[in-house]
């Protein structure tokens, strides 16, 4: 009994440290959303913002490129054959969409941004 009580104090720091913040990464990459930010703007110096209905908004500006992020590739390419992704391109779970006016102007910009969904 009373080495089970000895124990307890140990067993409990050893618990207290597994939940600490500095345990594992800091960034969950299950969200790739967020691992694309990160490497859009850390990485790539882009400006991009999260945007609504899991967006990523580049460069500012309603006219900018867009990305819409989906669950798996498979939805992203459903959504274009519902009509949903008209003139995006699919890269991986990812639509990016792009106004064709702009493809031209923003070629650096489009590269980068395919490099960062490509490593998803």
């Amino acid at each position: 009994m009373k080495r089970s009580l000895l124990a307890l104090p140990l067993l409990l720091v050893a618990l207290a440290g597994c939940g600490s913040s500095d345990a594992g990464p800091s960034e969950d990459d299950s969200d790739k959303r967020a691992v694309a930010l990160n490497c859009l703007t850390e990485e790539k110096g882009v400006d991009a913002r999260l945007g609504p209905d899991d967006t990523i908004l580049l460069d500012g500006g309603n006219k900018a490129p867009k990305i819409q992020f989906f669950l798996t590739a498979d939805e992203a390419l459903s959504a274009q054959f519902e009509g949903n992704g008209e003139g995006a391109e699919q890269i991986g779970a990812a639509l990016l969409f792009v106004r064709p006016e702009l493809r031209d102007d923003s070629e650096q910009l489009l590269e980068d941004v395919e490099n960062c969904l490509a490593e998803l």
